[in-house]
């Protein structure tokens, strides 16, 4: 008789490593108080930690972002909220850029929400974004303002890393605001690219070749005392207008370096003779 087949066991498939994933919340308020603006609430979880740098009297609060994680990449998350109290003055910004590093798969997602009180100013500058070659960014960012708040945003994304070269050939970057003022809908942008084509930055319709691009946003009620100044800084090298309570400008360059040169002063000039933070000229 023939002997027995032996049954082997099924083979176990290893599973596919879980790549680790960066996360971070930073949640904090600010408040009057004896005349002046004071941290109210802080909250901090994993990569995302807040730092308060001393100001010389006079001078808005300040509050630096820091991602401990020194950068994102597909899959990460940091979330920010911030809450700025009746006639409060406070700037929010970053301890350096933004890395986006090339994915392995998926976005990374940052979101953002600010709130800002009757008779308060937040300046939102973080510093610039660099996107490498195959990153992917998907950025939300939300304002609620009161009816007398004035609102200061900016935000700048570098187009691959110019000193090195590097072009950007793959990737994503996706950028949405919805500014309301009142409960009502202010201001909404949508931005987009993604590089299917290779050759995206290269189109005239999109940045005719700059690699490096700034979008400021002033809400307050009278914008237009500020248009001729900043379209005299801005130059040839992007435009300004002011309308409905606001003021938007957008400017791109050849270089993270050359777009920082026009975008100092024109900050500097949009903030109502309080100093850009000096982590900005480090």
């Amino acid at each position: 008789m023939n002997a027995p087949i032996a049954i082997q066991p099924p083979i176990e498939v290893a599973p596919a490593p879980r790549h680790q994933r960066t996360e971070g919340a930073a949640r904090f308020s600010f408040k009057q108080s004896a005349g002046a603006t004071r941290l109210d609430r802080l909250y901090q979880s994993g990569a995302a930690k807040v730092k308060l740098p001393d100001v010389f009297d006079g001078e808005p609060t300040q509050a630096v972002l820091i991602n401990t994680a020194g950068g994102l990449t597909g899959g990460d998350r940091m979330a920010a909220e911030v809450e700025v109290g009746d006639d409060c003055r406070a700037i929010v910004t970053t301890q350096a850029c933004e890395r986006i590093y090339r994915s392995a798969g998926g976005s990374a997602e940052v979101t953002t929400r600010l709130t800002v009180g009757d008779g308060a100013r937040l300046g939102w500058l973080p510093q610039e974004t660099i996107l490498f070659d195959g990153g992917r960014l998907s950025r939300r960012l939300e304002a609620d303002l009161a009816p007398s708040a004035e609102l200061l945003l900016v935000e700048a994304v570098i187009f691959g890393r110019t000193a090195r070269g590097e072009t950007i050939r793959s990737g994503l970057f996706a950028d949405r605001w919805r500014i309301r003022r009142g409960g009502k809908l202010l201001f909404a942008d949508d931005l987009r690219f993604d590089w299917a084509d290779a050759e995206l930055l290269s189109r005239h319709a999109v940045l005719a070749g700059a690699t490096a691009m700034a979008t400021i946003l002033l809400a307050t009620d009278d914008p237009s005392r500020h248009l001729e100044n900043l379209r005299a800084i801005i130059g040839p090298v992007g435009g300004a207008s002011a309308w409905n309570g606001k003021l938007l400008a957008r400017m791109a360059a050849d270089s993270g370096a050359a777009l920082r040169r026009t975008l100092i002063p024109a900050l500097d000039a949009l903030l109502d003779g309080a100093a850009l933070p000096r982590i900005w000229r480090i």
